[in-house]
């Protein structure tokens, strides 16, 4: 039973990557698409690693730690995209201070 849940786990990761991926190839603004990828594969690692954790229950540290840094390394970029996306484009990215 274990082993179905982490193959469902396993598959479900997958196809949040690709379902984030086939995103790219729509004809809406660059920043949907990369907060559409961003966090489509955001919650695929997250399904991955779960998976994982379920066929390794020894790796809980390990798996843990890289699921935290998932979340907030990819939310901390978010930001910051969304934030260099929106500073004016005749300043050449330069931030003020």
């Amino acid at each position: 039973m274990i082993n179905l849940l982490s193959y469902f786990c396993l598959g479900v990761g997958l196809v949040f990557w690709f379902w984030g991926t086939v995103s790219l190839l729509s004809s809406r603004s660059v920043l949907f698409k990369l907060h559409h990828l961003s966090v489509s594969d955001t919650l695929g690692s997250i399904a991955i690693i779960f998976g994982l954790l379920l066929r390794r229950p020894t790796e809980f540290p390990l798996l843990l730690l890289a699921i935290l840094s998932l979340v907030l390394w990819n939310t901390m970029l978010g930001y910051v995209l969304a934030y260099c996306s929106s500073s004016d484009s005749n300043d050449g990215g330069q931030i003020d201070g």
